[in-house]
């Protein structure tokens, strides 16, 4: 099936009992067995639930994965990740990543003694110093949150098995719709299903999607042990939301493109940051490894006044200023004071990440309304 049709029918079924073509929401916590033991494959929903089944293995289907495995937030999805570690390995992570993921990483599992090195991967050559037998685990994500940079997962994949590392991708900003990490040798995939999954701002969800079907146990192990799992109303939200992924990322890419050229042109923006330009560092990595480029932006004024993206975030009408991404809606943020506010200023502006930098997530609507009130925000600085 082509990826239209998968997100629609993918690991989806009429329900056998009534025909309802939705998956219903299975709102139970345990399941009646015949005898001890005898049962239909569900004992108690914090272990499995059929609506929580149909959404993993529609995740599976997208990411043309063999396992999917949903948590209660996109967090919860990594810390079943890491938890897959000891004390005394060591993980690279790439040094433009989201900022709770960075906290999770220095303030949780650092006093676990699981050390994390945080280095550009531009150049997948760059990690290679950083490797010895304690390493089990490379994390990226691509694009990266918010400095927009492109990770080449097929050569960072070729080190990671050189050395029999695992690699993770966060893939939340491209969504399956516009890359599959596992295609291109990754061993998982994460996911905020919060954001473009479920794509209306109405669900938090997190989940990863494997191949291998020991990673996939370990991680079942671990997702039933710990219990950061999904309810089946939020499963069932996110089912619905997936099954206009290819519509909506679409419009989100239109859009981004048109927004992205927009800023660029703008005598008050410094520097705009978004993969689809040629002149981007890595566009070629981008154009052999994403279908289109996406709908998140950055972008810099001149001058780099903080009190400057304030005016501009609190003149805002259409981008609503609010955490998140890759809903419906247009969102704007400032990454130093939000979503990046837990990682030190010294080492977000080692990153390009300044006080004057916003992040925008261009929404569905007309594209000349998001113009014009990015003009009109623009005009009170």
């Amino acid at each position: 099936m082509k990826f239209g049709t998968k997100a629609i029918h993918a690991g989806v079924k009429p329900d056998p009992t009534t025909g309802a073509i939705m998956t219903p929401i299975y709102q139970t916590s345990t399941y009646v067995q015949k005898s001890s033991g005898d049962h239909q494959g569900y004992e108690y929903s914090r272990s499995h639930n059929p609506t929580r089944t149909a959404l993993q293995e529609s995740l599976a289907a997208l990411e043309n994965g063999k396992h999917g495995l949903c948590f209660s937030s996109g967090m919860g999805a990594i810390d079943a990740v890491i938890k897959l570690l000891s004390p005394g390995d060591e993980v690279i992570s790439t040094n433009d990543l989201y900022g709770g993921s960075y906290r999770i990483f220095t303030k949780i599992f650092v006093k676990y003694g699981i050390k994390f090195h945080f280095v550009s991967m531009a150049d997948p050559a760059s990690i290679e110093p950083y490797i010895n037998e304690n390493t089990k685990l490379i994390w990226t994500e691509t694009p990266t949150n918010p400095m927009m940079n492109i990770i080449d997962v097929e050569a960072i994949a070729k080190i990671a098995k050189k050395h029999n590392i695992l690699l993770g991708v966060d893939n939340t900003f491209a969504t399956p719709y516009l890359q599959t990490p596992l295609d291109l040798g990754a061993d998982l995939i994460m996911h905020s299903a919060t954001k473009y999954l479920g794509g209306h701002s109405d669900v938090v969800m997190g989940a990863l999607i494997v191949n291998d079907d020991e990673l996939a146990e370990r991680l079942a192990f671990i997702q039933n042990s710990c219990g950061a799992v999904p309810g089946p109303q939020d499963c069932f939200l996110v089912l619905r939301g997936i099954k206009t992924l290819h519509l909506r990322m679409e419009r989100h890419c239109q859009n981004g493109k048109t927004i992205a050229a927009y800023l660029r042109t703008h005598p008050k923006v410094e520097k705009v940051y978004w993969p689809g330009f040629e002149d981007h560092p890595n566009h070629s990595v981008a154009k052999k490894q994403m279908r289109d480029f996406g709908g998140m932006i950055s972008f810099t004024l001149k001058g780099n006044k903080i009190e400057d993206a304030t005016k501009i975030l609190e003149s805002l009408r259409l981008f609503s200023l609010a955490e998140s991404l890759g809903g419906v809606e247009s969102l704007c943020g400032h990454p130093a004071t939000m979503t990046h506010a837990s990682i030190p200023k010294e080492d977000r502006e080692k990153v390009g990440l300044s006080d004057s930098l916003i992040r925008l997530s261009v929404g569905v609507e007309d594209a000349e309304d998001l113009k014009d009130d990015l003009a009109a925000a623009l005009e009170k600085i």
